[in-house]
């Protein structure tokens, strides 16, 4: 294995780990709980829909007129997106029931949330993998850019997780294992797929994570935060999390 390869796993082993920062939120002393849920479920929501729209969403038709035309190409992140929605919809569906009880809901977010950010950090971790394998800069560049939206995205997992179990080290050992989904993506990358990856795969792969993402944004995150009857803090969370994400998109593309 040649320098270049061993620069590109540390830098996405880096990025993938960088969701574990999120998990910070759960060792704060706070007596009011709902606050903390609130805050943290609203601000997961504005990261996930900001990302599939200024990232996810625009990589994936770039990527599909790449080779169609821009009519197709429409067709193919309309079909994309609407899998991924049907998708989030079986999950939620089949997902199991009454496991906490009373914050079986919370617990439930906090799943979701985690197999929506696995499925997202694979094909990110292919891109940041073969970008930094290419491009150390670029690779670095990358690299910063996707921890800075991965930190809210571990407090999308680790909070409803710890507040629905009570348990740190569950809450930190979900979160670690969909940060560690960007380093699989890189391995599979390298022993498998590299020759295989076009753009019309990526595109799909993109739009289909987008769709899923919405969903758990609108229909499971911001549901859920409203409940606990502080739609002040929503509002505001969900606008500081819009702000947050523009800010980093823009700094870094």
């Amino acid at each position: 294995m040649d320098k270049a390869t061993l620069y590109a796993f540390l830098l996405t082993t880096i990025a993938g780990l960088s969701t574990l920062i999120g998990s910070i939120f759960i060792f704060i002393k706070n007596h009011d709980k709902n606050k903390i849920i609130c805050a943290s479920l609203s601000f997961a929501a504005a990261v996930m829909i900001t990302v599939s729209f200024t990232d996810l969403i625009p990589e994936s038709l770039n990527l599909f007129t790449n080779k169609y035309v821009t009519l197709f190409s429409i067709i193919l992140l309309l079909v994309g997106i609407n899998i991924g929605l049907i998708l989030s919809f079986l999950i939620d569906k089949y997902l199991p029931d009454n496991k906490f009880g009373k914050d079986n809901k919370l617990y439930r977010v906090g799943i979701f949330s985690m197999i929506a950010i696995i499925l997202h950090n694979i094909p990110e971790g292919m891109a940041t993998f073969m970008a930094s394998n290419a491009n150390i800069s670029l690779g670095i560049s990358l690299t910063i850019a996707i921890a800075l939206h991965n930190i809210p995205e571990g407090i999308s997992i680790s909070v409803p997780i710890y507040y629905a179990t009570n348990s740190k080290l569950k809450a930190i050992l979900y979160t670690a294992l969909s940060g560690l989904s960007e380093l699989f993506g890189a391995i599979i990358t390298y022993l498998f797929l590299k020759p295989f990856i076009n753009d019309t795969i990526m595109g799909l792969l993109f739009a289909i994570i987008a769709g899923i993402m919405l969903h758990i944004a609108i229909y499971e995150l911001l549901p859920t935060s409203l409940k606990y009857n502080n739609k002040k803090m929503t509002i505001i969370l969900f606008s500081i999390g819009i702000v947050f994400m523009l800010t980093n998109h823009f700094l870094f593309n």
